[in-house]
């Protein structure tokens, strides 16, 4: 189980000119994400152009991610295909480098046959059944044209290894739904001793011996090893962990009601706009965890228009420009899609004048 309460980005993937993975760019981004007080990050998601990637493609894009990415930020894998089998390969992938967590998009291509309730619990059953991570649902229905329904959502719910949903609708009203109708469900989470998240990462780093370069270990002034300071307290090497109980976790994928959201239940929320605005977008979250309803109210309306814009309208390649005018490498989208004209680059600018971050 991973705890997932926070603000993530879905993170872009930056192209040459000629179309190829700028591998450089990649690991330079995900390395100031991993100086933000963002939770984690998400490869491979509709933001990183996944579908429009070749499968050495995105085995490559998330070993390059996860070799930048810290130790304490949570790693999300986009690992959805149309197949289950392809979606296992993948996922097992992942897992064999260190993610910590698979989001799968729901398979939408036979959108008739999709509507048969029947389909979508037996794919995401036999994926949880066998994956080696666990899985979040993703939900884009922008992009896919299928809305899994909050009922199918509750139902796959139940599954020990279906720990939450990327609910990128829009609706609060599904989102509360889905958090009223899972609340009977709970999961043991591993987190440190102030309950703040741990990944596998971690837990292998802090197990790891220290080097000694060649001298004997000794303790500070001839102190034992510090003792775990509760019963309820793990100590691996040099890291204390606890568990923590935690429910199915809503995640939202529209900032611009990130926290509407909050309010009925999503514990956090992958947004496109944390790639140019990672900071702001924590801003909120961090403003409604503290109980500063109208400071997070006005960091909201801060980035509302922008947010809509950006992400809703004009989508990755103004993303994508976000991020190069607030000091990351957006660079071109892959074609289909097209740059920018000057006129959506001079709006993109005006919207983020006051979101330099």
């Amino acid at each position: 189980m991973m705890f997932l309460h926070g603000i993530f980005p879905p993170i872009t993937t930056p192209f040459y000119p000629d179309g190829k993975i700028y591998h450089r760019k990649l690991e330079q981004n995900v390395e100031h994400y991993s100086r933000t007080p963002t939770a984690g990050i998400v490869v491979l998601g509709s933001t990183g152009e996944a579908i429009l990637l070749s499968d050495e493609e995105r085995r490559e894009a998330l070993k390059t991610s996860r070799d930048a990415a810290a130790n304490d930020k949570v790693l999300i894998a986009g690992t959805g295909a149309e197949s289950a089998i392809d979606t296992l390969r993948l996922t097992e992938y992942a897992h064999d480098i260190g993610y910590d967590v698979a989001m799968v998009r729901t398979p939408h291509y036979y959108k008739g046959q999709m509507a048969n309730p029947q389909n979508m619990l037996a794919f995401y059953r036999f994926v949880c059944d066998r994956s080696p991570l666990p899985v979040i649902i993703y939900n884009f229905p922008q992009a896919t044209g299928y809305d899994i329904p909050a009922e199918l959502v509750i139902e796959l719910a139940e599954h020990p290894n279906l720990i939450g949903i990327k609910e990128s609708s829009g609706s609060i009203e599904k989102v509360q739904k889905m958090v009223e109708g899972t609340r009977h469900i709970q999961h043991k989470a591993t987190v440190t001793e102030t309950f703040s998240v741990v990944t596998a990462r971690m837990l292998q780093a802090a197990a790891a011996p220290p080097s000694t370069d060649g001298g004997a270990l000794v303790s500070i002034g001839g102190e034992p090893a510090a003792k775990p300071s509760s019963a309820a307290v793990k100590v691996v090497g040099s890291l204390k962990t606890r568990q923590k109980e935690v429910g199915f976790q809503v995640l939202v994928g529209a900032a611009q009601k990130l926290a509407p959201s909050l309010d009925v239940g999503a514990v956090g929320a992958i947004l496109a706009f944390a790639d140019c605005a990672p900071t702001a977008c924590y801003e909120i979250y961090a403003a409604w965890k503290e109980g500063d309803m109208a400071l997070a109210r006005e960091k909201q309306a801060r980035i509302a228009q922008a947010a809509q814009r950006i992400v809703g309208e004009l989508s990755i390649p103004a993303v994508k420009y976000a991020m190069d005018f607030n000091g990351l490498y957006g660079g071109p989208p892959r074609l289909p899609l097209l740059p920018l004209t000057a006129d959506q680059k001079a709006e993109v600018e005006q919207l983020l004048e006051n979101i330099r971050n």
